[in-house]
């Protein structure tokens, strides 16, 4: 699968995903349809990615959307949603209540992440704002009405507290936005994502938590792509985040240099040959500053 290729969901009816290209990388960002009776898009991908989400709507032969559906706020995920907004206007835009003021008015967003992404700035257009009487707050436990098929809402606040996953119940699809991690399908591997400046560990875990209670038939991760659940995919993520949080606790112990340390899981990444050295790096930078913004605000002694 290269960028902007578009495939099904396997096993399920009417979903499909495409390679949203983000950063410039293969199989990094995914951005889902649901092509039920009221169409819905989950997630929409950095702006700059735009058109490889228009060309998957215009692909499967989508005309109007009824929904669009950021599983959270962050750029990578809703910076899309103005553009896409402006392109189908009879579209409601749905997130999590903590986040929708931020599809409305963009400008914190905006600072916030240049702090948070720093030098992967580049490769964002800045989002659209959308009109207010166009965006509605979700909370946990409500239900999207998509006509042969329902959205449950399920509050995940771990990755940042305006997080929410929807699982469809016609195909048993969870859309775990950033809750159960990065899965990487080259290396086959799971990896923690953990920016600034919200991430929180005994969170992060509960999301997880709530992923093993329902328990459904398929995962589609924001990084990438969807996957066959089961248990041990939820316990491996447990464990990749307990044990990413203590590296860098003891290497802030080692070391006594916050810079240093960042410094250190850099030059370690082994994720270079992967993504390229470039987002490797900023990778490991990104999930790095998170975890020691974690550690100052429980005081290091969780």
């Amino acid at each position: 699968m290269a960028i902007g290729d578009v495939e099904p969901v396997p096993d399920s009816t009417d979903l499909y995903y495409v390679d949203s290209g983000m950063y410039e990388v293969e199989k990094y960002g995914s951005v889902y349809l649901v092509d039920a009776e009221k169409p819905a898009l989950v997630d929409t991908g950095i702006a700059a990615d735009r058109e490889h989400v228009f060309g998957m709507l215009d692909e499967v032969g989508v005309d109007d959307l009824a929904y669009i559906l950021p599983t959270h706020v962050h750029l990578d995920h809703a910076g899309g949603a103005g553009y896409l907004a402006e392109r189908y206007p009879d579209a409601t835009v749905m997130t999590h209540e903590i986040g929708a003021p931020h599809l409305v008015d963009p400008s914190r967003l905006i600072e916030g992440t240049k702090a948070a992404v720093e030098d992967q700035w580049q490769f964002y257009d800045e989002p659209l704002p959308i009109d207010e009487d166009r965006v509605e707050g979700l909370t946990d436990g409500d239900e999207i009405d998509l006509g042969d098929r329902t959205l449950t809402v399920h509050h995940a606040p771990g990755h940042a507290p305006h997080q929410v996953m929807f699982h469809d119940d016609g195909d048993d699809v969870l859309f775990v936005g950033d809750a159960l991690g990065i899965w990487e399908p080259k290396s086959r591997t799971l990896r923690q994502t953990s920016p600034p400046s919200q991430f929180h560990l005994q969170k992060a875990l509960d999301d997880v938590r709530t992923i093993e209670d329902i328990d459904p038939e398929t995962v589609c991760f924001g990084h990438f792509g969807p996957k066959p659940y089961d248990s041990d995919l939820a316990g491996e993520y447990k464990r990749v985040l307990v044990e990413w949080v203590e590296a860098i606790r003891q290497k802030r112990a080692e070391l006594g240099d916050d810079e240093a340390v960042i410094d250190h899981f850099v030059e370690h990444t082994q994720m270079a040959e992967v993504w390229g050295e470039r987002k490797a790096h900023d990778e490991e930078r990104l999930n790095t500053r998170g975890v020691l913004g974690y550690l100052d605000y429980i005081g290091d002694d969780e």
